[in-house]
């Protein structure tokens, strides 16, 4: 897809790399279109992994799209470069007057802290808020799920007596909703985390739907009810490498941390991960990116 990002944007080569297709912002600008406008709030600390995942995913659509990234600038980024920071991202200060067809929030590892103990907490309610009226739809990812159900519909997260780890099996409450058309009856996403957003405050909300489940993992996918909104517990933008890469810190680190459930063969981490997710997380992107952004979207935003 012609995914329009700044041309020295270290996931370029990576991405090139995999034989996926990106446009470079000289040849977009030669399209006579309108591109879709993501913003990414990227909340992550290893940033460049990030931005990698998720423009693996959003290029996989006929749509070009215009992806800005910005950062919670008050927190202290110490596993991204200032230059790198610099260069590619903006702050909200510097977006909040723009409007933009899809908002982006991803997950952080900040799900041990009360929501109101995170430095940061403050300026993403600010951005949560103004999602509502400059956005046409935000999806939130883990403790961006967790952090967005908090803050606009009060759903709280609770400790987990273990990490839940690895990659498990999924079904959702109705393929036939655009979100899921395509999927097969049974998918898989990777997780990784220590709290929980608990099914039953979700059916007994009025507005926010249960579309996701696992027996294993619990609520995945959400949405509220008029799905401008639209919440993933899990991970469908996680490479082949992520849950091994995260494995091998928490063993370096000291942690009694489980091998992830259902990623290597035989349970075995010293053979190849085995990605079982890849397909429906394209297909979940690609539907988001067509039916809840492009078809809801107006064409010039006034």
């Amino acid at each position: 897809m012609p995914l329009n990002i700044p041309d020295n944007l270290p996931a370029i080569d990576i991405l090139r790399e995999e034989n996926i297709f990106i446009m470079e912002q000289e040849r977009a600008k030669m399209q006579d279109i309108r591109p879709l406008r993501i913003a990414l709030c990227n909340l992550m600390p290893l940033k460049i992994v990030t931005e990698t995942d998720f423009v693996r995913l959003l290029s996989n659509s006929p749509l070009q799209i215009e992806l800005d990234f910005f950062y919670m600038d008050k927190h202290d980024s110490k596993n991204t470069s200032k230059e790198h920071l610099n260069i590619f991202y903006k702050t909200f200060e510097h977006i909040k007057e723009k409007r933009y067809d899809g908002l982006i929030i991803t997950g952080a590892p900040v799900e041990h802290l009360p929501f109101e103990s995170v430095d940061y907490w403050e300026d993403l309610c600010k951005v949560m808020n103004w999602s509502k009226t400059n956005v046409t739809n935000t999806l939130h990812i883990c403790w961006g799920a967790q952090a967005g159900l908090y803050h606009h519909y009060g759903i709280e997260k609770y400790p987990l007596p273990q990490k839940l780890f690895g990659v498990f099996e999924h079904t959702v409450s109705d393929n036939k909703m655009p979100l899921f058309r395509g999927f097969d009856d049974i998918f898989y996403v990777p997780h990784s985390r220590y709290t929980e957003t608990r099914a039953e405050d979700i059916k007994n909300h009025p507005s926010l739907n249960l579309v996701g489940y696992s027996e294993k993992a619990g609520a995945c996918i959400i949405t509220s009810a008029d799905h401008s909104q639209v919440f993933v517990t899990g991970h469908f933008e996680y490479n082949p490498e992520t849950l091994k890469a995260e494995y091998l810190r928490d063993k370096s680190r000291g942690l009694n941390t489980a091998i992830p459930e259902n990623y290597f063969p035989e349970n075995n981490p010293q053979l190849q991960p085995r990605v079982s997710w890849r397909a429906n997380a394209n297909l979940f992107y690609m539907n988001w990116l067509n039916y809840y952004v492009y078809q809801e979207t107006p064409y010039e935003w006034l």
